[in-house]
C-alpha cells in the first residue's frame, strides 16, 4: 500500500528527507519516531502529494504520488499536526463539508457524520461551532475529518495528543479496528509506548534518513540482546554451579533472585526450570524481565549520535 524508494526533499542547502525506503503492507501500522524536525512531517507531506519529492519515488495505493497526486489524496485520511480547522463552522458542518470534497452523496455524508460523531463523542456537540470546543475534542474532530471518506491509507500525525485517557484509549482503539479492517497506518509520534502497542514496525528517523527499522520484538534483540528471565526461589541460594542447557548464562545471582539471559524462551526455559528444579531450587516465579520501545529508542539515538 506504501512503497517508497530513496524519497528526498531538498530545501535549498538543507536535505529534511534523504534517501528514506519504506514498505508497508494492507493492514500494517507503521510508527515513525524521531526527534522534531527528524524529517517525519516531511516524509508524511510527499507520501500524501502535498510535497513534490527532489529525488526518489513513492507510491501510495498504487498511486505515483508525483504521477497521480490527485488520485492519493483521495485515497489517503491525513491528521496533520496543525489541524486547519474552521473555527465558525460547527462540527456538523465542517465534516459535511469534507464530505462534499471528497465528492460523497448527501446520503453518504449523512451517514459518515453522523457515525463519526457519534463514535467519538461529539453529537451533543455538533450544532456547536468549532471555537468553543476543547482541544482535546477539535483532536477527535480532527481524525473525525480524516476518515469521513473511509480512506483505505491513514497518515496520523500525534493522533492522541492533548487527550484525556478515556479519549486517547478511544482513538488507539480505533486505530486497532481500521488496521483489522486491512487499511494501511502510518503514525508519527513521540509516545513510544503507544508506539509499541500499536504498530506493527518502527522506523527511526535521524536527520532526515532511517536509521534503524523492523518490528519492535526484533530491535529490542537487535539492540538489547536476548531476552532475560527473572527466577525467585524460596529460602535458598546458589551453593554450587548450575548445569545450564545450552543458550542459556547466568547474569546475575543475588539472595533468592536469579536473572537469566536466554537465546530461545520456548525451547530453554522448559530445560532452565528442569535444571533449576533438579538443583533442589524451589521456583517460586519465573517471568520475563520487561523490555521496552524507550529502550530500545535511546540506544539507537546514543549509537547513531557517536557514529
Amino acid at each position: 500500500m506504501i512503497h517508497a524508494q530513496d524519497l528526498s526533499k531538498q530545501f535549498g542547502d538543507f536535505w529534511a528527507v534523504d534517501g528514506v525506503n519504506l514498505d508497508v503492507r494492507p493492514g500494517e501500522v507503521l510508527a515513525l519516531l524521531g526527534q522534531n524536525g527528524a524529517g517525519k512531517t516531511t516524509t508524511v507531506r510527499m507520501l500524501t502529494s502535498v510535497l513534490r519529492p527532489t529525488r526518489g519515488t513513492a507510491f501510495v495505493g498504487g498511486y505515483d504520488v508525483v504521477a497521480q497526486p490527485e488520485k492519493v489524496r483521495a485515497a489517503v485520511g491525513v491528521l496533520t499536526e496543525q489541524h486547519g480547522l474552521y473555527l465558525r463552522m460547527s462540527g456538523l458542518e465542517y465534516l459535511d463539508y469534507f464530505g462534499r470534497i471528497y465528492r460523497l452523496s448527501p446520503a453518504e455524508r449523512r451517514q459518515r457524520c453522523e457515525y463519526l460523531l457519534e463514535y467519538f463523542g461529539l453529537s451533543e456537540a455538533a450544532g456547536q461551532t468549532i471555537g468553543q470546543y476543547s482541544k482535546g475534542m477539535r483532536q477527535k474532530l480532527a481524525i473525525a475529518r480524516a476518515l469521513i471518506h473511509s480512506p483505505r491509507v491513514l497518515l496520523l500525525d500525534e493522533p492522541t495528543s492533548a487527550m484525556d485517557p478515556e479519549s486517547a484509549h478511544l482513538v488507539r482503539q480505533s486505530i486497532a479496528g481500521l488496521r483489522a479492517e486491512n487499511r494501511t497506518i502510518v503514525i508519527c509520534t513521540h509516545n513510544l509506548i503507544e508506539a509499541e502497542m500499536l504498530a506493527d514496525h518502527v522506523a527511526i528517523i535521524y536527520r532526515g534518513r532511517i536509521v534503524v527499522s523492523g518490528t519492535v520484538a526484533a530491535l529490542k534483540r537487535e539492540l538489547l540482546g536476548p531476552p532475560e528471565y527473572d527466577v525467585r526461589v524460596r529460602d535458598g541460594r546458589l551453593t554450587g554451579p548450575l548445569n545450564l542447557p545450552a543458550g542459556v548464562t547466568l547474569a546475575e545471582t543475588s539472595n533468592n533472585h536469579l536473572r537469566f539471559r536466554v537465546e530461545d524462551p520456548q525451547v530453554n526455559n522448559p530445560l532452565l526450570l528442569h535444571c533449576l528444579l533438579e538443583s533442589g531450587l524451589q521456583v517460586i516465579t519465573l517471568e520475563e524481565v520487561p523490555r521496552s520501545l524507550e529502550q530500545v529508542y535511546l540506544i539507537a539515538m546514543k549509537r547513531v549520535r557517536d557514529e
